[in-house]
């Protein structure tokens, strides 16, 4: 049977195994060395110490089968609790989306039930007129006929005395009714009367349910009109709170004709410091063929902007609430639920509620539009027309589209997004939660302290690390910045509402 070696044994068994005269030469002079002295010599001769040296018989018979299990229950927990969110947000889902269709549904009957309106009113002057038209004729074919016809006297007489005879006849009869209380047959009658009522009214409906169809190709016809002399637009004026514009292939021109129809300008934005909320799910396919650069720059900032400050004044309503539960010494289950969700989306481990301040704040609009220039090339990169991806996010596992000049040694990607919106979210998110750009939360947590602006040019040193070039891709920034002068849209808001506009594609 094979002698079980002690750890100081196998280090000299190793030594002898790659011949280590050192140790060798104690060993044989009977000079007792430690086991960090073996380990150390060993090393020094750059001779790897096998990890199965190191085993502990309890340490592993005991503590390791432990931790396991321990680590194991941890992430069995973590499941439970992640699945158990997972069934509240789909159920909170579901409570919006069920209440945003019934509103909806509310909306399109009450709409329904104004265009019925409207046309039964547009009917009206019509049907007076053929009743003022049927009633004169009416009434002139009468009165010619008693003018034209000779009247006999006998005749006329006998005429007048039957029908006062059936009139005093009638009083007689509903007099003597009431005054015996029988008062059932003038019931029937009356409710007989109330039937034919709508019986006498039929033909008017049927007139009114035709004369809508017959009048619909004619609301239509100015429509139509309108198509012709712009193609590209349909405009319906109604209040809403956003505009969502669909993705359907925009032409340049068709934008900047949309802008012109709402007076969208940026001359206007930075006086009135407030824009539009209207959304653009991708940008114009044709937008470098704009010949004069300023009026491209100025396009791009019209489309990016609303998105950026969108988000900012998101960020903003769920920092106040993020406030107002702070200071709660009781919260509700729906509120715990918003805040485990909020520490999810911004990485904060351990409910750290001081973190989660510090990362959940806005990003200055200026900065947020020079890298979005810079990073899309004023929306004609080929990253920013095929994946919506305005500030160049890289990835190595999400849906992206892989960079021409690449190297054969690397496998990033450009992260891909479905609209405009979700790239700039991802991108504030980016900054609000990464560790490269920790200095940039720091910075922005003491202009806060400080009660000071955020501002842009006060933050642009801190993201050396977005870009390779590091300082040099800051200055590239701070000159896009004053260049185009986009510290006036760091106080610009939403407005809260404006006129909808769709687009025929």
């Amino acid at each position: 049977m094979k002698k079980k070696l002690s750890y100081r044994d196998k280090l000299i068994e190793l030594a002898y195994i790659y011949d280590v005269k050192e140790i060798k030469e104690y060993v044989k002079s009977r000079k007792n060395l430690t086991t960090g002295q073996l380990e150390l010599i060993l090393k020094k001769n750059k001779i790897i110490i096998p990890k199965d040296y190191k085993s502990n018989f309890f340490k592993d018979t005991f503590i390791k089968p432990i931790s396991k299990a321990k680590s194991n229950l941890i992430e069995f927990k973590e499941d439970r609790i992640k699945a158990k969110n997972r069934i509240i947000r789909k159920a909170e889902n579901l409570k919006h989306d069920t209440k945003r269709n019934i509103n909806r549904s509310l909306q399109s009957a009450w709409n329904g039930i104004g265009k019925i309106g409207l046309n039964f009113l547009n009917i009206i002057p019509e049907l007076g007129k053929v009743v003022y038209a049927f009633f004169g004729d009416l009434f002139t074919n009468l009165f010619n006929a008693i003018y034209n016809q000779q009247i006999d006297p006998k005749k006329a007489r006998n005429v007048i005395i039957g029908f006062f005879v059936i009139v005093f006849a009638t009083s007689i009869t509903i007099s003597a009714v009431n005054y015996f209380g029988d008062g059932e047959s003038i019931k029937k009658a009356v409710i007989k009367k109330e039937v034919k009522k709508p019986e006498a009214k039929k033909p008017e409906i049927q007139k009114e349910v035709k004369k809508p169809e017959v009048k619909k190709p004619e609301v239509k016809k100015p429509e139509i009109k309108k198509e012709v002399k712009k193609p590209e637009l349909k405009v319906k004026r109604k209040d809403v709170n956003e505009v969502v514009l669909p993705n359907l292939n925009l032409k340049t021109e068709t934008v900047l004709n949309l802008f012109k129809d709402v007076d969208y300008t940026l001359s206007n934005v930075r006086v009135q410091k407030l824009v539009k909320p209207i959304y653009f799910t991708q940008f114009p396919r044709d937008l470098e063929t704009i010949q004069s650069s300023k009026l491209k720059k100025e396009t791009f900032i019209q489309i990016v902007l609303p998105l950026v400050v969108a988000e900012n004044e998101r960020i903003l309503e769920d920092r106040e609430k993020l406030k107002l539960l702070s200071k709660k010494k009781f919260t509700t289950d729906l509120e715990k639920q918003w805040l485990r969700q909020k520490l999810l989306e911004y990485k904060v481990k351990k409910g750290d509620l001081k973190e989660l301040m510090v990362r959940m704040d806005i990003i200055p609009t200026s900065i947020a539009l020079a890298q979005a220039a810079k990073e899309s090339g004023w929306g004609t990169s080929r990253f920013a027309l095929e994946g919506n991806a305005i500030y160049g996010q890289w990835t190595w596992s999400g849906q992206g589209i892989a960079p021409l000049d690449r190297d054969s040694n690397k496998n990033h990607k450009i992260l891909k997004f479905p609209i405009l919106r979700a790239s700039v979210k991802a991108y504030k998110n980016n900054l609000n939660t990464h560790k490269g750009y920790k200095n940039f939360r720091e910075k922005r947590l003491q202009l806060r302290e400080k009660n000071k602006e955020i501002k842009g040019l006060e933050l642009t040193e801190t993201l050396k690390n977005y870009a390779q070039t590091g300082s040099e891709y800051t200055k590239i920034l701070n000159q896009i910045i004053t260049q185009n002068r986009l510290t006036d849209f760091e106080p610009v808001k939403l407005v809260g509402s404006v006129k909808q506009i769709e687009l025929s594609s």
